[in-house]
Parts: structure tokens; sequence; C-alpha cells
């Protein structure tokens, strides 16, 4: 049966928890305010709505948990993927070697396990799915909520897609759009994951033209290169290799998407070549997706200000096509020579009003919905309208991004601003069977410890324990300690630079530049061995001192070294 693990420990005041809950209601509440004094009155005289196919935002969606979308051809793992974070079955699952997932399911915490259609999902007073109503009956019928008790989905939401087909008949026989579905979500989604399976790696015309709606979201993709335990070291490297080009094929940008290797379900290893490799990319990635309820705010912040900047160029837009028009004849000849020369009606709006180039809108989409429009009905450019923009991107969001934890807080303002925090961590699984390793023993669980020559006995048991509460002091997201957090720890020691480069050596064990609280409790060993008792930095950890979790990687590093 599978462990569960949350990030971090809750911490004993009752009060934090109430401090963490006012303070997410709190920068909820101002942005709603924002949004509706400042942005909603220019969205609607500019026609956000229509140029940019996104309804105006409500207040659920500023209160809603944060999205998890999994996108991906068919057969590739994602509802087993949804199923080993949740760590059981859900209403609705269907797995297959087939496409088996012919619908997008959206899975809901809730007291019973049931399925609502999707025409009742929409119209919800609780759930963020009103917007969906666009894309009409045909969707919707393809549409279905899957609620069910669990402490995963207390913290996010996820999303399930249809598995993307090759073929321009897949396409048609949907009854929707589906590639602009997809934009909808990722709209509003706080992570998309991408799933490719290690052997099927090619990507389809479908697959190809949902990528392209996700343009702009690329700091929330990332990438799952699935079943990779199914190929040999050689293969996954060339496996690997190709995924990377080929998504630098589709992908119009010079970064490199984050991709994670692995096999991502609860069945054990079907080689175990790569069994470290694999359980160091599984526990980077749900690492990322157990601190998303702690971005969240974060994110609708970085969202609100990605949609001021593109209200604030369609004002600008509307505003000078409206001033080219004529007053009483040859209107719509003006019209048609406005929009042709659309590329240059651009450059000359954003050289006079200093804009980015990355905040206009496609130019043919765009060029296709002035066609529908007549510009002698668009509204004259109001500048107050501009300045009440403005005042959001210079004022009110920066004054509530001081609301938020930053590496300038001191323990005390940080603690303040988070409250207990580590409620709103997600709790996800951990199978160390998965990998081919033995689940912790009885002896674990032994009030006096395991004894001494078992392979699960640590000589600071005890003092993990005491420096708990310390380490939680410090502010971990999600479980682990930033460099310069952790920097500052050890300067406060008195210790010298040469002392403190040799403890960071020795203590951060897995080389990953992070403190999570075993590391930091070794770091407070070794400073404390020096200061109180005068003995000299080991030029290696004993074995007794090493965290039990630590020491096969430990072993594998020294055995590589010959």
């Amino acid at each position: 049966m599978a462990e569960w693990a949350s990030a971090k420990t809750a911490m004993s005041s009752p009060s934090s928890a109430d401090v963490a809950i006012n303070q997410t209601i709190s920068v909820s509440t101002k942005l709603k305010a924002i949004y509706k004094d400042n942005i909603l009155p220019a969205e609607k005289r500019y026609r956000y709505d229509f140029f940019y196919e996104s309804p105006y935002l409500t207040d659920v969606e500023f209160d809603a948990k944060p999205q998890v979308m999994l996108v991906g051809q068919y057969s590739v793992g994602k509802t087993s993927f949804i199923k080993y974070m949740l760590g059981r079955d859900f209403p609705g699952a269907r797995i297959g070697p087939e496409p088996t997932t012919d619908r997008f399911t959206c899975l809901i915490n809730g007291p019973d396990e049931r399925t609502i259609p999707g025409n009742a999902l929409s119209v919800h007073p609780d759930l963020p799915f009103r917007g969906l109503e666009r894309f009409g009956v045909s969707f919707l019928s393809r549409f279905e909520g899957s609620q069910l008790p669990s402490s995963v989905l207390r913290s996010l939401t996820l999303v399930d897609t249809p598995g993307i087909l090759s073929g321009e008949k897949q396409r048609t026989n949907r009854g929707y759009d589906f590639t602009k579905v997809v934009s909808w979500f990722a709209d509003r989604a706080d992570l998309i994951i991408l799933l490719f399976d290690a052997h099927k790696l090619d990507i389809s015309d479908e697959l190809k033209s949902t990528i392209d709606v996700l343009k702009g979201h690329e700091d929330k993709i990332r990438c799952i290169l699935n079943k990779a335990d199914q190929i040999n070291r050689q293969q996954l490297m060339r496996v690997y290799g190709a995924l990377l080009w080929s998504l630098g094929k589709t992908i119009d940008s010079p970064e490199v998407l984050r991709v994670y290797v692995g096999s991502f379900w609860d069945q054990p290893l079907k080689t175990m070549d790569n069994a470290e490799l694999f359980e160091q990319e599984e526990s980077d990635l749900m690492k990322d997706l157990a601190i998303l309820p702690r971005q969240s705010a974060v994110r609708k912040i970085n969202e609100l200000v990605k949609r001021i900047r593109k209200v604030k160029t369609l004002a600008y837009i509307v505003g000078y096509l409206k001033s080219q028009m004529p007053t009483v004849m040859g209107k719509e000849k003006k019209q048609q020579k406005l929009i042709n020369d659309m590329p240059n009606v651009f450059r000359i709006i954003m050289k006079k009003h200093n804009l980015a180039p990355g905040d206009f809108p496609d130019i043919n989409t765009f060029s296709e919905k002035l066609k529908e429009s007549k510009f002698s009905e668009f509204h004259t450019l109001k500048m107050d309208q501009i300045q009440l923009l403005e005042d959001c991107l210079t004022n009110h969001l920066p004054r509530l991004m001081e609301e938020l934890p930053s590496e300038r807080d001191t323990p005390e303002t940080l603690r303040a601003k988070l409250g207990d925090e580590s409620g709103r961590d997600v709790p996800l699984p951990t199978r160390m069977a998965k990998f081919g390793k033995a689940e912790a023993s009885d002896a674990a669980s032994n009030p006096f410890g395991a004894a001494e020559d078992a392979d699960e006995y640590w000589a600071l048991e005890e003092s993990a324990e005491r420096l708990k509460e310390s380490f939680e002091a410090l502010g971990p997201v999600g479980g682990f300690l930033s460099p310069q957090t952790a920097k500052e720890v050890l300067l406060k020691t008195g210790l010298g630079k040469e002392q403190l480069r040799s403890i960071w050596s020795l203590s951060d064990i897995d080389r990953d530049g992070y403190f999570d609280h075993h590391e930091y409790v070794v770091a407070m060993f070794l400073c404390d061995a020096v200061i109180q008792k005068g003995r000299p930095i080991p030029a290696e950890l004993p074995m007794s001192v090493i965290p039990p979790s630590k020491r096969p990687m430990l072993k594998e590093r020294n055995s590589n070294a010959f």
C-alpha cells in the first residue's frame, strides 16, 4: 500500500492556520477589486472578449484552486499518472492501450464519489467552468467532473484531456474546437504537463496545433518522457535526444523545456538500469507539484499582469484604427486598407507608445477578427483608462506583491506572511519498492530507535527532532531551504569561509544546492562539532552521520569515482 508524505509537517500553533487563510483571501479579494475597478471597464470598451476569445473574469476564477492540466497523445499514461498521484482509482477513469479517455475530465474534491455531467458542471456556482458554455452542447457533452474525497484534490484541481490522435479525421469528428478548449484551460492552469511515450515520439498535426496554442505559457509547461523504464540506458539517451530535437522544431523558442524522465505509475520498474535517475526525476516533479498551492497567489498576479498588458495594447490598436476612419464617406474602403496594412499599423503603434512586440495579438487571427467588425463603431482611446491600467502595473500590483513572501524577509516576517503554509502543501506518493528499495522497517516506529547495527540507524535522529522547529522557522519551500537562506544560517555561526565551504560540501549530500531537513541537521552537527567541541572537519562523513535515505546515493557516487 502506498505511503503518503506531506512536503512539510504542520506547525503547532492553531492560530497560524487562520493567518494563512486570511492572507490568501486578502490577496484574492484585492485582485478582484483591482480587476473590477481598473481593468474590466477597458476590456468592455475595447471588446477584449471578442478579439481574444476570452470571457471576462469572474470572482470564482480568482478564488479557484490551482489547476494542473495533462496533455498528450493517446496511451501515454495521462490517466495512470493521475491515478498514481491520487493513490487510487477515480470515477470515470478508463485505462488501456487504445484511446480510452474520450472527454475532458476535471477531478475535484468532494464528500462522495460520483461523476458530474459537463452541462451541470459549467453552471456550478463554486467552480470556475462557466466560461466553457461558449463551446456549446457538443463540447459540454464531452466534459465531465469526477468527484471523490482526496487529500491531493483538497489543494489542486486536475484536468485530464482526451488522447490526441493523428490525422484530420480525428479533428473533424470531435464536434468542437479541441485546441481552443485546451487554450481556455491553459489560460487558467498553474501547471501544464505534456506527456510523451518513449515508444511514440512522433508529434502529430493536432498535437503540434495544441502545442502552438500553449504559446505564452512556456513557464507553466513541464514535459514528461513516460514509460522510460521499458528501454535500456543507451536507448534512453537516444530517445531523450530525439524528443528534445522534436520539441525544438515544434516550440519556437531558444530555451529548452524541462523534461522529466521516468515511469509515472504505481507499478515496479521493468528494468533497474536507471532506477536512481528515475527516482530523482520523480522527486523533482513531485516537488514542483507539492508547492503549487503556495505559488497560487503569485501565479494569479502574473496572469493578471499579462492580461493588463494585452488590454492596454488592444486599447491603443482600437483607438488608432478609430482615429484613422473618415467621418462621412469611404469607410469600408479605408477599413479594408487598414486591415491589409496591419503589419505597418502594429509598427506605428509599437514605436509611438513604446510597447513590446510580445504584447501584440497574433496578426493573422486579429486581422480575421477585424473583418467581422466595423471600425466606425469602435470607441475612441480614453487616456484615463490607460492610466488606470498603468496604475495597476506600477502601484497596485507591486504593493500586493510586497505582501507575499520574498528572500528579503526575516524568519519572523516570513512566518507572519505564511502562517501555517504546511497545510497547503500537496501530499504526494512516495513508493520505495517501485525503485527496488525496501520500504521503511518496523524499527523506524520503535520509540527507542533502531538497533545500532541496523541499516536504518542514524546517529543524528534525536538532533533532527530537536532542530525541526528551527528548520521550519526558516521558511523552507516544498521542504527545502534555498541556497541563500542556508548560506545566511551558516554565516551566523561565525566560522571561516574555508570551514563553511567544507561543511557545505559534506552536508549538501545530493549536490542540488538546497538543504532539506536532514542535510540541515548534518550541517548544524558539523558546525557544533567545530565550535563547541573543537573537532576538525572530517574529510568525509562517517556512515552513522549520513541520513539513511542518502546512503545509496553516496555509495554509488563513491563507486563511480573508481
